[in-house]
This record gives structure tokens, C-alpha cells and sequence, in this order.
């Protein structure tokens, strides 16, 4: 102990704040007051998000781990001057512009993203390059603030599901896989939104970024442990996929879902998080008593911001303007909503007898925010097929055509996806399976003004184009869809109607025409 005491130096007095110091953090402060004021819609959603999910709730830390970051640095930081520096603006500058984007397109993300790089602008322009040097990882670890991730969850439940086929095989369990549904003697598994690992793997991104900063020097160590916090998160959900099929299969599955109740969750996650914690331990190369800025660099930022003399009355005029742009240009206000026709029924389709909706298993695609939905089923020579239509009169936060969970496959409902199906002109084709081991073929078309097509992007490209044009234009979710009978697919009815319509542009222009 007496050694450990001896190579730890005795705390020196603490450096007092200059005026300079003074007055830029009451400058920024009252800039980071106007600015989470101004976007004080987005400000909350983002910590409902924190709140509210499980995803997210080690964002409720990053605020105190972004503190605790800054007062390690507190010593340096007080021997810099701050300055404004316009550089800085350019930052401002780009957040206004992605949350107009943001806000024109619908895209919540965009906008929280744009809010964080305020608050990270306004520090560069207000404080001056060489703060900003010196905070450099902190600012860097603020975009963790913004809650993204939840995208991962289609691709990340396909590897977990190759992971668990994979190791069922080393195991001898016969299983079949088609898509995100495992089967083997015992029942059919799912591998659901919630167990592709994606909450884990989030957490663990941020963890791993925040160690490699705090525990080691070397950038090939930094990597290192940033790749471990990745790949061994991604593998022990396989892992625990996996370990719920074997115990049902060996202890049968109401001993397995008790077992998946009491251990999984949180014990998981701390066991998966002292893993990486115990491969990192062998490698690191920072030492408790290392500043978090190196001396000579300190040296250099403090001598450097002595010599610099800045004018704060322009970078504080354009800081201004640059916030208050986006906000006039919202107050603009969404543009006249389009004219949906009269009719609430279904076209008539040449062949086909039109009837009222009466699927084998309840089936019913999901369309918030629409101003009318309709649904019909088309019959001829034993074919049948359904089709629905969401009609909007415009697009705005909450209604949007392509936003998750809007289309065939409503999240909070009975049916799952099972693979992508070959491409549809103008569409996209899925199958999904539902109640009874029901499974229907799906081809769905998304339509904006006179574009038809079945790519998120273009629709998203195509609104948010409108919307900054202040162009009032219709949009309409079409789904064409079939039960599957045995074993065969039901793709060549859904393409017989679709020919027989004259595509799916023609029978979207009938649906909006009211023909």
C-alpha cells in the first residue's frame, strides 16, 4: 500500500477561473439555454426515448459520463483562452441544415442529430479551436446522445439466427431455418425484434468507445477492445439464442422460458459486459495517474491561445442567425393538403370479381396517419387475392407512408417476416407468416405524388423534396397480397392481378382517381 500511496502525486491546489473563463462559459451557457429552448420539442423526445427505452436507458449516464469527462481535463482546460472562432459556425451551420431536412422529411433522427451537433458547435464557435482540441473526445462521445441503433434489428436477428443453427448443429439438435423461425422437434422458435441483441450491442458500442479513450494509449489497443465490445456481444446473443432452443429441447419450454425469464436481461448483459471487460484487462496501457491530455500538447494549446485575438460580435450575430433559420422556416408551415377522391371503395379489375374482405387468418396491414384505408379481396378461377390501400392527403410527423412499422408487417400485431421474396417491378415482395402457420406472399408499392416504387429511400427523397418546395402531393401505401395454399406460393396470382390492373402504377392512379 505504502508503495501504491507513493506513486500517486499529492493533489495540487486547484487552478482558479480566469475572467476569460468567466465570461465564455456564461456566454455558452445562455447559448446552450436558447438553443435546447428552441428545440425543446426534439430535446424531449429525445430523453422519452432514453426513459422509455430499454434500447436506450444507458443514455440516461452519458450526460454524467460527459461531466466526469470535462473535470478530468478541468486543470489543462483553465490554462487555455477561450475565444470564438468562426470555424465553429460551420458546424452550427450543417446542424441547421440536417434538422430542416429532418423536419421536412419526417425523420426524428435527423433532427436529434442536428440538436447534438448545436450543442457541439456552439461550444467550437463560442470557446475557440484549441478548447475544442482539447475536448475533442468528449465532443465526439456527445453524438452518443442521439438514440440510433434500432435499424440493426433485421440484420443483427439474422445473425443470431445463423449463430444458433450453427451451433445446434455442433449439438446434433435437428433444425430447420427459414428466415428469422428456427424449427426442431421440440416447437418452432422465433427469433423476435427483441432478441437480436441489438439493446446489448448499442450499450456496449458506447462502453467500448469510452474504454478505449480511458484505459489505453495505443491506437491498435483502442480499436481492439472498440472491436471486442462488438463482436462479442453479436456472438454471446447467438450464444443465448441458442441456449433457449437446447434447454427446450432438453427440459421442454416452460422450464426454458423460466429460465430465459430469470436469467437473461440484465444477468446476461453482466456477464457479456465482464467478458469484454476481462479480454481488455490483459492490454491496457493508460495508467491511473496519466492526464487525459498530454503535457506537451497542453503546453502547445495554451501557448497557442494566448496569441489569437478574436471578434466576438459577428460569430455571435451569425450563431444568432443560424438558429433562428431552421425555426423560420418551420413556422412556414406544411404545405395545403392534397385532394383524395370521393370514392371509398375499390377499383373494378377486369377478370376478377371484386368481394368483401374475408382472409383465413386475420390479417390487417398497419397505415397511421392515413385519411381513409380500403380493403377488398379479388376472386377468379380459384385464385384470390387482397388488396389494400392507404390513401394521405400529405405527409407529416406521424404520417409517413415508409416509417417503421407502417405496411403489411404491423410490429405490434400477430405476424412475423419471413425472408424477402424476389423483386416486384415498382415494389418490394416479402413473405410473412401469421396465426395457424398461416403464410402470405406480399408485394407492396409506395406512392408519392406520380412516383410509384418500393425503395424507402426514394420515397423519403421524393417527400422531403415536396415538402421543401412546399408542393401538396398525395401519397398511398398499396399492398397486394395472397394466402398461401400447401405449399405453393401465391406470387402467381398477385402478378396475374397486377398484369390484368395494367401494374401498379395504373391501379394506384385508378384507386387516387376514384375510377
Amino acid at each position: 500500500m505504502a508503495t501504491i500511496a507513493a506513486d500517486i502525486p499529492e493533489s495540487a491546489d486547484p487552478v482558479p477561473i480566469s475572467p476569460a473563463w468567466r465570461s465564455a462559459l456564461i456566454r455558452l451557457g445562455v447559448a446552450w439555454g436558447v438553443i435546447l429552448v428552441a428545440f425543446a420539442r426534439d430535446a424531449a423526445d429525445m430523453v422519452m426515448i432514453w426513459w422509455n427505452s430499454s434500447t436506450f436507458n444507458h443514455i440516461l449516464l452519458i450526460p454524467f459520463i460527459l461531466a466526469w469527462l470535462i473535470s478530468q481535463r478541468s486543470d489543462e482546460l483553465k490554462r487555455i483562452t477561450p475565444m470564438v472562432w468562426w470555424p465553429g459556425l460551420l458546424v452550427m451551420a450543417a446542424a441547421a441544415g440536417g434538422w430542416v431536412l429532418g423536419e421536412a422529411a419526417g425523420v426524428a433522427l435527423a433532427r436529434h442529430l442536428a440538436l447534438v451537433m448545436f450543442l457541439q458547435g456552439s461550444v467550437l464557435a463560442l470557446l475557440g479551436q484549441h478548447v475544442g482540441r482539447a475536448l475533442m473526445f468528449p465532443l465526439g462521445y456527445a453524438l452518443f446522445l442521439v438514440p440510433v441503433g434500432e435499424e440493426l434489428v433485421p440484420p443483427l436477428q439474422g445473425i443470431t439466427a445463423d449463430i444458433s443453427m450453427a451451433l445446434l448443429g455442433l449439438t446434433g439438435i435437428p433444425a430447420h431455418i427459414e428466415g428469422v423461425f428456427i424449427s426442431t422437434p421440440t416447437a418452432l422458435f422465433r427469433v423476435a425484434e427483441a432478441c437480436s441483441g441489438v439493446k446489448f450491442l448499442i450499450a456496449m458500442v458506447a462502453y467500448g468507445v469510452l474504454a478505449a479513450n480511458v484505459c489505453f494509449k495505443s491506437w491498435p489497443r483502442r480499436m481492439g477492445i472498440i472491436a471486442v465490445a462488438i463482436v462479442v456481444p453479436v456472438l454471446a446473443n447467438g450464444l443465448r439464442a441458442f441456449g433457449t432452443i437446447y434447454i427446450a429441447h432438453h427440459q421442454g419450454l416452460d422450464f426454458a422460458a423460466g429460465f430465459d425469464h430469470i436469467f437473461y436481461g440484465w444477468i446476461f448483459f453482466a456477464i457479456v459486459l465482464l467478458v469484454v471487460m476481462a479480454i481488455g484487462w490483459q492490454f491496457l496501457d493508460r495508467q491511473v495517474t496519466d492526464p487525459f491530455i498530454e503535457p506537451a500538447l497542453a503546453d502547445r494549446l495554451a501557448a497557442a491561445s494566448r496569441n489569437v485575438i478574436g471578434n466576438d460580435r459577428p460569430v455571435l450575430v451569425a450563431a444568432g442567425l443560424l438558429l433562428a433559420a431552421p425555426l423560420g422556416w418551420a413556422l412556414l408551415g406544411l404545405p395545403e393538403p392534397a385532394t383524395l377522391p370521393a370514392r371509398d371503395t375499390l377499383p373494378q379489375i377486369a377478370g376478377w370479381q371484386r368481394e368483401p374482405y374475408d382472409p383465413v387468418a386475420p390479417w390487417t396491414p398497419r397505415a397511421q396517419g392515413s385519411n381513409r384505408t380500403l380493403i377488398a379481396s379479388y376472386v377468379r378461377n380459384g385464385q384470390k387475392v387482397d388488396v389494400f390501400a392507404a390513401l394521405y392527403n400529405g405527409q407529416s410527423e406521424g404520417r409517413e407512408i415508409t416509417a417503421y412499422g407502417q405496411g403489411a408487417l404491423d410490429p405490434e400485431g400477430a405476424w412475423s417476416w419471413v425472408e424477402a421474396a424476389p423483386a416486384i417491378p415498382d415494389g418490394k415482395a416479402d413473405v410473412i407468416t401469421g396465426p395457424g402457420r398461416m403464410v402470405r406472399d406480399v408485394a407492396t408499392f409506395y406512392r408519392i405524388g406520380n412516383t410509384v416504387t418500393g425503395s424507402n429511400l426514394t420515397i423519403r427523397l421524393e417527400s422531403l423534396k415536396a415538402r421543401l418546395l412546399r408542393h401538396s402531393q398525395s401519397a398511398m401505401i398499396l399492398i397486394v397480397s395472397a394466402e398461401r395454399s400447401g405449399d405453393g406460393s401465391a406470387r402467381p396470382a398477385i402478378e396475374a392481378l397486377l398484369r390484368d390492373a395494367g401494374g401498379a402504377q395504373a391501379l394506384s392512379e385508378t384507386v387516387l382517381a376514384g375510377r
